[in-house]
């Protein structure tokens, strides 16, 4: 084969020999004896074998190196890691791809069809876990030495069926074939204690009488991008210990001591599937502890060994070691710290809590009131009763402080102490998290700047210093090499490939925005990429679609802030104009929403109900024909987000002002060559600094002018009786037009819309449609369209997760980013 160097890797007849040779290595060890025809399955995991080997040299040189230099250790400590497939992601980073896709093709096999039969490790929701998957690809990209520590859930976010347009769920039983990517490593389980109670004796406190659960680490290796590299995820599982209760066997109770290990192992078995909310149940708060535990005993072991033979070892920790705390989940990690210090090493508390502080680190990710965790006393007081008794103190100290800051303010005491009063007092996990913490951040501007002048704004003004923002980013890895293969290949014919690990780069497309040959070639990748995704539709979903139409696409997960209802108002209003003037030019949309719906959240599932209810009327109706289509993507996850978002025109970003943290999603977008339709929230406000506002359609209302109607009233009725199409559409869904043999179906939502609306949905609902009038107008012109999308495309630089971890690197952990490459595994040293 010939040789071919291209962003996909090194296709060299050596290699793909190697590789033919291992391949069928492995499928011979896999085959079982009495099977002489292998599967599809048996092909894919002789190929990931294959992949995975050349991953493990590097893993084992990688941890050395870390030993020999014993650099500063970060530790990403998430309850979610929604990592998706690993098999093309790990050919990208080692420069496998080319030589891979040969090897498989001499061999006679489909490169797609084996990466489809990969499972999805759907170990999270939705943008929080994401963001921790990019994250350990830019913290190993840029050699930093780091460690992500979450939970081996035995089943994952549910997959979602819909059935008469219904959401239904099923269990995701993701291990099912086993997961060739992960090494369990018994040598460190760890023990984990609930229960029990406290003593105080003269050697200082014991938590005694405790249930024990073990804490069973499962390994998966974390290539960086071409610089041999390979970190470490490290994901808990829970085990009985062996003597689980069975010294009920005595009194005949031996069979139910058995069966009652799985309470202990229930600990790992599911995600809880609520994302932006928080569900007070004790099997997730054991969750919460049962991470954090287990990981803070990894941490000690590990720097205690690489400060062998010398004393007082643990005064120096945050010189070594950073903690960063995704969210409030792991927040227990700042009172289990404590204890460890305090009650087992013995340290004083004053020098416990200095290092716990300069240890810890927290990233906020929403303002929604529901969503801040906030537990129960009494729960705290029956399952982790030391720890009850650690934040009892912590919260002494800490408004010890704020009194004698503000004297005698006792309504500034109440709202910044850790326990809330109330009918049941609460302990609340984001004010622990901020004192307990020597950085506190935001994940967009905007966010950080809420979080500053709201929501914390009595913290910021006593600790200022400790707050402060890194904007979100994507890996351009999987969210463009591997996915977009075409569009990164005429990029980097453009201007080189070293953007791949230095996104900035993509400003010098600028100069090439006018270039006819470039503009020519990025509609031409579109379009092939959009062909591909209808005929995918066409296979799985057996819809058929026009590719030529606009592909307006809104995937992320069902919440009302995120206001799917809005887009549905949309749909609404242009069919009723086509139905108007069926002979107008119309540009013809195909219209796709997906995402999952907590299972608990009515209101989402009623929004999923009521957009596959809009696309049954909008889809069979021959005066509309194929100018207006309206589909919902069935289950959206990480691998078909890799499918749809290269393929599509217009991504809609369109939450309340205030609302959306920071979104991800709109980045991938945007880096792949979509135009956003948004608000300015979140991250969109930076897009639209970085690209130009010009380049993208940015309606409604701000920040402010939100806060201005919260003051004035929002009064939804008005807006009704005072825009004609609005109230068409409303009416439309109220009497059962989109529900004709259910006509009160909807009346909830619209009662919702009407009386409830904290989203504010038809405030938003004339600069949309007008916006929208816009985008449409716009898309009739494909090279100016084209040219748009060049200049969003060249203004990504900013959101690489590779210069949000820098910055977190240099700003929060006290480490320095590099980009050199360590030797290969077959290298000398």
């Amino acid at each position: 084969c010939a040789i071919q160097i291209s962003v996909r890797g090194l296709a060299g007849v050596e290699n793909v020999a190697d590789l033919k040779t291992n391949f069928n290595r492995h499928l011979h060890f896999t085959l079982v004896k009495d099977r002489n025809v292998a599967t599809k399955r048996d092909y894919y995991f002789a190929l990931a074998n294959t992949v995975r080997d050349h991953l493990v040299g590097r893993w084992i040189r990688t941890q050395q190196h870390y030993y020999e230099k014993d650099p500063k250790r970060v530790y990403y400590l998430s309850l979610e890691f929604y990592m998706g497939r690993t098999l093309q992601n790990t050919m990208v980073n080692l420069a496998l791809e080319n030589a891979c896709d040969e090897a498989t093709y001499q061999l006679g096999l489909d490169m797609e069809e084996l990466q489809d039969i990969e499972e999805d490790a759907g170990l999270g929701n939705g943008g929080l876990g994401r963001l921790a998957a990019c994250f350990l690809d830019s913290m190993a990209s840029l050699g930093l030495a780091a460690y992500g520590y979450g939970i081996r859930y035995e089943f994952g976010i549910f997959n979602q069926k819909i059935v008469s347009g219904w959401q239904v769920e099923e269990a995701d039983d993701w291990l099912r074939y086993g997961n060739p990517w992960e090494k369990a490593r018994p040598e460190y389980m760890r023990p984990v204690h609930f229960y029990g109670r406290v003593e105080h004796t003269a050697d200082g406190v014991k938590w005694v009488d405790t249930q024990v659960v073990l804490a069973l680490p499962y390994d998966t290796p974390v290539p960086g991008y071409r610089n041999n590299i390979v970190n470490t995820m490290r994901l808990w599982s829970a085990k009985a210990p062996c003597d689980f209760n069975l010294k009920d066997f005595n009194v005949g109770g031996y069979i139910q001591a058995v069966l009652d290990r799985n309470l202990a192992e229930n600990i790992s078995r599911v995600l809880y599937p609520n994302d932006n909310f928080f569900e007070g149940k004790e099997l997730r708060l054991k969750q919460e502890y049962f991470v954090v535990a287990a990981t803070l005993q990894d941490i000690i072991r590990r720097f205690k060994a690489s400060k062998f033979g010398s004393t007082d070892v643990l005064f120096s920790l945050h010189v070594q070691v950073a903690i960063q705390l995704n969210d409030t989940h792991p927040a227990l990690a700042i009172p289990e710290l404590m204890r460890l210090l305090v009650d087992i090493e013995k340290v004083p508390w004053e020098k416990a809590w200095d290092i716990v502080i300069r240890t810890c680190a927290y990233t906020n990710h929403t303002v929604l009131p529901e969503a801040l965790e906030r537990w129960p006393v009494d729960l705290f007081q029956n399952l982790l009763p030391r720890h009850l008794e650690i934040i009892y103190e912590i919260n002494r100290r800490h408004l010890e402080r704020i009194s004698k800051l503000y004297p005698g303010d006792t309504d500034r005491i109440s709202r910044m102490s850790l326990i809330e009063e109330g009918d049941v007092k609460k302990i609340n996990m984001a004010h622990l998290c901020i004192v307990g913490s020597h950085a506190v951040n935001g994940v967009a501007r905007i966010h950080s700047d809420i979080i500053k002048n709201t929501v914390f704004k009595d913290f910021y003004e006593v600790d200022p210093e400790k707050f402060q923002n890194k904007t979100n980013g994507i890996t351009p890895r999987r969210w463009l090499v591997m996915c977009n293969p075409g569009l990164a290949e005429v990029i980097a014919e453009k201007i080189g490939e070293d953007y791949i690990r230095d996104l900035d780069q993509l400003k010098k497309l600028l100069e090439f925005v006018n270039d006819d040959a470039f503009i020519r070639d990025v509609a031409k990748i579109k379009q092939e990429n959009k062909m591909k995704f209808a005929a995918h539709l066409e296979a799985h979903y057996k819809v058929k679609i026009n590719p030529s139409s606009m592909f307006d696409v809104q995937v992320k997960r069902i919440h009302e802030y995120k206001r799917q209802l809005l887009n549905c108002l949309h749909i609404i209003t242009l069919y009723n104009r086509i139905k108007n003037e069926p002979n107008k030019p119309w540009t013809p949309r195909t219209i796709m929403i997906g995402g999952k719906a907590a299972p608990g959240y009515h209101t989402a599932k009623m929004i999923i109900k009521l957009i596959t209810s809009i696309g049954d009327i909008v889809n069979n109706d021959p005066v509309v024909g194929d100018r207006l289509k309206v589909i919902f993507l069935e289950n959206y996850r990480v691998t078909l987000a890799e499918k749809i978002i290269p393929a599509a025109d217009l991504s809609e970003q369109i939450s309340t002002a205030g609302t959306e943290a920071s979104g991800t999603g709109n980045m991938k977008f945007m880096l792949n060559g979509a135009l956003t339709i948004g608000t300015m929230d979140g991250a969109n406000v930076e897009m639209a600094e970085e690209a130009g506002e010009e380049n993208l359609f940015i309606f409604g209302m701000r920040v402010h002018d939100v806060e201005a109607l919260d003051k004035k009233g929002y009064d939804a009725v008005s807006y009704y009786n005072r825009v004609p199409e609005l109230k068409q559409a409303v009416d439309q869904i109220a009497g059962g037009f989109f529900s004709p043999s259910q006509p009160g179906l909807f009346k909830d939502l619209v009662n919702m819309l009407m009386h409830h609306d904290r989203f504010k949905v038809f405030a938003d609902y004339e600069d949309y449609i007008r916006c929208q009038e816009r985008v449409s107008a716009l898309y009739k012109n494909p090279k100016e369209w084209t040219k748009m999308v060049i200049h969003n495309i060249a203004g990504c630089g900013k959101f690489s997760s590779d210069r949000t971890i820098s910055e977190y690197a240099r700003e929060i952990w006290g480490m320095e980013p590099s980009l050199e490459k360590i030797a290969a595994p077959d290298d000398p040293r």
